[in-house]
Protein backbone atom coordinates (compact mmCIF):
# COMPACT_ATOMS: atom_id res chain seq x y z
CA UNK A 1 0.00 0.00 0.00
CA UNK A 2 1.47 3.31 -0.91
CA UNK A 3 0.11 7.03 0.92
CA UNK A 4 1.01 10.00 -0.77
CA UNK A 5 0.63 13.08 1.17
CA UNK A 6 -0.15 17.20 0.32
CA UNK A 7 1.08 20.26 2.37
CA UNK A 8 -2.65 22.25 2.67
CA UNK A 9 -2.71 25.75 3.19
CA UNK A 10 -3.23 25.35 6.57
CA UNK A 11 0.49 24.47 8.08
CA UNK A 12 -1.14 22.60 10.67
CA UNK A 13 -2.72 20.40 8.79
CA UNK A 14 -1.41 17.34 6.54
CA UNK A 15 -3.55 15.49 3.58
CA UNK A 16 -3.04 11.82 3.60
CA UNK A 17 -4.25 10.17 0.28
CA UNK A 18 -4.51 6.01 0.75
CA UNK A 19 -4.96 5.38 -2.68
CA UNK A 20 -8.37 4.24 -1.86
CA UNK A 21 -12.04 5.32 -0.70
CA UNK A 22 -12.04 6.20 2.91
CA UNK A 23 -15.87 7.29 3.07
CA UNK A 24 -18.08 6.61 0.78
CA UNK A 25 -20.51 9.78 0.92
CA UNK A 26 -20.17 13.13 3.35
CA UNK A 27 -17.27 13.99 5.24
CA UNK A 28 -16.62 13.49 9.09
CA UNK A 29 -15.05 15.51 11.35
CA UNK A 30 -13.11 14.56 14.54
CA UNK A 31 -11.80 17.59 17.15
CA UNK A 32 -12.16 15.35 20.08
CA UNK A 33 -10.71 11.72 20.28
CA UNK A 34 -13.57 10.67 22.77
CA UNK A 35 -16.23 11.24 19.80
CA UNK A 36 -13.51 9.43 17.44
CA UNK A 37 -13.30 6.60 19.78
CA UNK A 38 -17.09 6.02 19.59
CA UNK A 39 -17.37 6.59 15.96
CA UNK A 40 -14.11 5.18 14.13
CA UNK A 41 -11.57 2.75 14.73
CA UNK A 42 -9.20 4.88 12.27
CA UNK A 43 -9.69 7.93 13.72
CA UNK A 44 -9.03 6.35 17.55
CA UNK A 45 -6.03 5.10 16.72
CA UNK A 46 -4.89 8.63 14.90
CA UNK A 47 -5.31 10.08 17.93
CA UNK A 48 -3.33 7.73 19.85
CA UNK A 49 -0.31 9.34 18.12
CA UNK A 50 0.79 12.06 20.32
CA UNK A 51 0.21 15.61 19.18
CA UNK A 52 -2.68 14.80 16.61
CA UNK A 53 -5.58 17.32 17.53
CA UNK A 54 -7.83 16.42 14.65
CA UNK A 55 -8.71 13.97 11.93
CA UNK A 56 -11.36 14.27 9.12
CA UNK A 57 -12.43 12.18 6.55
CA UNK A 58 -13.29 13.17 2.53
CA UNK A 59 -13.91 10.74 -0.10
CA UNK A 60 -10.89 9.45 -0.82
CA UNK A 61 -8.36 11.45 1.51
CA UNK A 62 -7.92 11.92 5.25
CA UNK A 63 -6.67 15.08 6.96
CA UNK A 64 -4.69 15.20 10.04
CA UNK A 65 -4.56 17.99 12.26
CA UNK A 66 -1.51 18.99 14.94
CA UNK A 67 -0.96 21.00 17.70
CA UNK A 68 2.05 23.30 17.54
CA UNK A 69 4.99 21.72 19.02
CA UNK A 70 5.38 18.25 17.28
CA UNK A 71 7.30 18.89 13.73
CA UNK A 72 5.60 17.16 10.87
CA UNK A 73 8.60 14.84 10.42
CA UNK A 74 8.18 13.46 13.40
CA UNK A 75 4.60 13.29 12.99
CA UNK A 76 4.34 11.88 9.61
CA UNK A 77 5.73 8.16 9.64
CA UNK A 78 3.85 7.14 12.98
CA UNK A 79 0.33 8.82 10.88
CA UNK A 80 1.54 6.79 7.69
CA UNK A 81 2.48 3.59 10.23
CA UNK A 82 -1.48 4.12 11.78
CA UNK A 83 -3.72 4.63 8.48
CA UNK A 84 -1.22 1.15 6.45
CA UNK A 85 -1.83 -1.02 9.35
CA UNK A 86 -5.73 0.36 9.47
CA UNK A 87 -6.53 -0.11 5.92
CA UNK A 88 -4.13 -3.74 6.03
CA UNK A 89 -6.09 -5.38 9.43
CA UNK A 90 -9.50 -4.76 7.26
CA UNK A 91 -11.39 -3.09 10.05
CA UNK A 92 -13.56 -0.31 8.53
CA UNK A 93 -13.14 3.41 8.95
CA UNK A 94 -16.61 4.10 10.46
CA UNK A 95 -17.96 2.06 13.72
CA UNK A 96 -21.05 0.28 12.57
CA UNK A 97 -24.27 0.52 14.74
CA UNK A 98 -22.05 3.32 16.93
CA UNK A 99 -23.50 6.34 17.46
CA UNK A 100 -23.60 8.52 14.20
CA UNK A 101 -21.87 11.51 13.33
CA UNK A 102 -24.17 14.65 12.80
CA UNK A 103 -25.46 15.21 9.31
CA UNK A 104 -24.14 18.01 7.64
CA UNK A 105 -27.71 19.61 7.36
CA UNK A 106 -28.36 19.55 11.13
CA UNK A 107 -28.95 22.99 12.64
CA UNK A 108 -29.81 24.54 9.27
CA UNK A 109 -32.18 27.94 9.86
CA UNK A 110 -33.20 30.47 7.31
CA UNK A 111 -36.70 32.08 6.81
CA UNK A 112 -38.84 29.78 4.13
CA UNK A 113 -39.32 33.19 2.27
CA UNK A 114 -35.86 32.93 1.68
CA UNK A 115 -36.06 28.87 -0.16
CA UNK A 116 -34.80 30.07 -3.67
CA UNK A 117 -32.10 32.05 -2.49
CA UNK A 118 -30.86 29.08 0.14
CA UNK A 119 -31.01 26.48 -2.83
CA UNK A 120 -28.88 28.58 -4.82
CA UNK A 121 -25.83 29.31 -2.34
CA UNK A 122 -26.10 25.42 -1.87
CA UNK A 123 -25.79 24.78 -5.26
CA UNK A 124 -23.15 27.01 -5.74
CA UNK A 125 -21.01 25.68 -2.62
CA UNK A 126 -21.81 21.72 -4.12
CA UNK A 127 -20.54 22.94 -7.53
CA UNK A 128 -17.84 25.39 -7.30
CA UNK A 129 -17.02 25.77 -3.47
CA UNK A 130 -17.03 22.56 -1.91
CA UNK A 131 -14.61 20.53 -4.81
CA UNK A 132 -12.10 23.63 -4.65
CA UNK A 133 -11.67 23.35 -0.49
CA UNK A 134 -11.52 19.26 -0.90
CA UNK A 135 -8.24 19.42 -2.72
CA UNK A 136 -6.94 21.38 -0.04
CA UNK A 137 -8.29 18.49 2.44
CA UNK A 138 -11.59 20.29 3.82
CA UNK A 139 -14.74 20.64 3.75
CA UNK A 140 -17.06 23.74 3.95
CA UNK A 141 -20.84 23.30 4.48
CA UNK A 142 -23.96 25.60 4.83
CA UNK A 143 -25.34 26.14 8.34
CA UNK A 144 -27.87 29.20 7.74
CA UNK A 145 -28.51 32.31 5.67
CA UNK A 146 -30.29 35.69 7.66
CA UNK A 147 -30.72 39.36 6.20
CA UNK A 148 -28.23 38.93 3.77
CA UNK A 149 -25.28 36.98 5.72
CA UNK A 150 -25.10 33.10 4.75
CA UNK A 151 -23.14 31.02 7.39
CA UNK A 152 -20.82 28.81 6.86
CA UNK A 153 -19.33 25.42 8.66
CA UNK A 154 -15.51 25.02 8.08
CA UNK A 155 -14.03 21.70 8.38
CA UNK A 156 -11.17 19.13 8.01
CA UNK A 157 -7.86 21.80 7.19
CA UNK A 158 -9.99 24.87 6.76
CA UNK A 159 -10.32 24.45 10.43
CA UNK A 160 -8.17 26.89 11.95
CA UNK A 161 -6.01 27.73 9.10
CA UNK A 162 -4.90 30.90 8.95
CA UNK A 163 -6.15 31.60 4.96
CA UNK A 164 -9.74 30.83 5.71
CA UNK A 165 -11.05 34.43 6.83
CA UNK A 166 -9.44 35.01 3.52
CA UNK A 167 -10.93 32.06 1.92
CA UNK A 168 -14.60 32.93 3.17
CA UNK A 169 -14.49 36.78 2.68
CA UNK A 170 -12.51 37.58 -0.31
CA UNK A 171 -13.06 33.88 -2.34
CA UNK A 172 -16.75 32.95 -1.25
CA UNK A 173 -18.31 35.65 -0.04
CA UNK A 174 -17.48 37.13 -3.56
CA UNK A 175 -18.80 34.42 -5.18
CA UNK A 176 -21.87 34.04 -4.07
CA UNK A 177 -22.69 37.86 -4.17
CA UNK A 178 -21.77 37.77 -8.22
CA UNK A 179 -24.29 35.09 -8.47
CA UNK A 180 -26.88 36.35 -5.81
CA UNK A 181 -26.85 39.62 -5.18
CA UNK A 182 -28.71 39.37 -1.94
CA UNK A 183 -25.68 37.66 0.03
CA UNK A 184 -24.03 40.88 1.82
CA UNK A 185 -21.42 39.11 3.84
CA UNK A 186 -20.60 34.83 5.00
CA UNK A 187 -19.83 34.36 8.60
CA UNK A 188 -17.99 31.52 9.90
CA UNK A 189 -19.92 28.68 12.51
CA UNK A 190 -18.51 26.52 14.69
Amino acid sequence: MFIQTEATPNPATLKFLPGRVVLEEGTADFRQAETAAEASPLAERLFAVPGVTGVFYGYDFITVTKEDGPDWQHLKPAILGTIMEHFMSGQPVMATGGPGLPSSEDGEFYDEADEAIVSTIKELLETRVRPAVAQDGGDITFRGYEKGTVFLHMKGACAGCPSSTATLKHGIQNLLHHFVPEVREVEQVV
